[in-house]
């Protein structure tokens, strides 16, 4: 495959996978674009393989094999992994991070139910919070930049389970603990025969969401500009699909809720002209 055919590919996985981070990425320098194509590449692939109807358990173990054949040296030929490769080897990634991940996907082939909060912050660890490593590690940000990556894509993650109710409930997954809830589970027949219990339930969950997004977004002082604007828009429209959620949780059941071509654009627009705040200094509280 020609490396121009190997780019449309990886875009058009991107584009096929991720709308939102997709048009977001479109803000990002030319060569952090590049990059982030290719991770978003890699990622989508082994995600698509865990949520094919049925799972092909097969291709994503056959996946990571190649994968880990390849991160030994044994070029696999398959563009999705070499170019993801020679981006984790120049931007550092750690293999740990890239372990953890695929462990995160093999758990959707065999782990449908999530019962306790620290279970699922173990799965949305490999899921979503190393992803936010790996674009720590293309932006080169400082260390101290990962914690507020890691909860940005812990929010994330979590309000594309609450978006993503039908769609997994369909899969046979729940991501929510439900103890306390008053739900026995999130089929639809349950959740309309206690319909205060879920409003509730939904309300909740999306108030999680909020406080570790706004951890999330206490680390962007930490983003050169060039950088934070797709970032920042990004993270906004995950806000406006918490608020829609919020607002009308029984939406999550009549459609899946995405932002426009035309709300990206002008969040972004919107973001060019942000600055983050300047995180308080010692001086500042004395």
């Amino acid at each position: 495959m020609t490396q121009d055919a190997a780019v449309n590919l990886q875009t058009e996985i991107f584009r096929r996978g991720s709308r939102t981070y997709f048009r977001s990425s479109h803000f990002f320098p030319a060569q952090a674009r590049s990059d982030v194509t290719v991770l978003y590449g890699f990622v989508r692939v082994a995600d698509d393989f865990v949520d094919a109807v049925p799972a092909k358990s097969e291709e994503f173990f056959r996946f990571c094999s190649a994968f880990r054949g390849a991160w030994q040296g044994e070029a696999s030929g398959a563009p999705v992994i070499d170019d993801f490769i020679e981006l984790a080897r120049r931007k550092n990634f750690q293999l740990s991070w890239i372990e953890d991940f695929l462990s995160a996907m093999e758990a959707d082939l065999v782990k449908k139910t999530y019962d306790h909060l620290d279970e699922v912050l173990s799965y949305v660890w490999g899921s979503a919070e190393v992803i936010g490593l790996f674009l720590c590690q293309i932006l080169e940000l400082p260390p101290e930049s990962h914690q507020a990556a890691c909860f940005l894509g812990r929010s994330m993650q979590f309000i594309n389970f609450l978006r993503d109710i039908a769609e997994d409930h369909g899969l046979g997954r729940r991501y929510f603990p439900l103890s306390g809830t008053g739900l026995s589970d999130l089929s639809p027949e349950s959740c309309r025969e206690r319909p205060k219990e879920f409003e509730a339930f939904v309300r909740s969950q999306a108030a999680l969401y909020s406080v570790w997004q706004k951890e999330g977004a206490a680390g962007y002082h930490w983003i050169p500009r060039r950088f934070l604007i797709p970032i920042k828009t990004a993270s906004d429209l995950y806000n406006w699909t918490a608020q829609k959620i919020q607002r009308d949780p029984w939406i999550v059941w009549r459609r899946k809720v995405k932002p426009s071509k035309i709300r990206v654009l002008a969040t972004a627009f919107k973001n060019f002209f942000y600055a983050p705040p300047r995180p308080e200094s010692p001086k500042d509280r004395a």
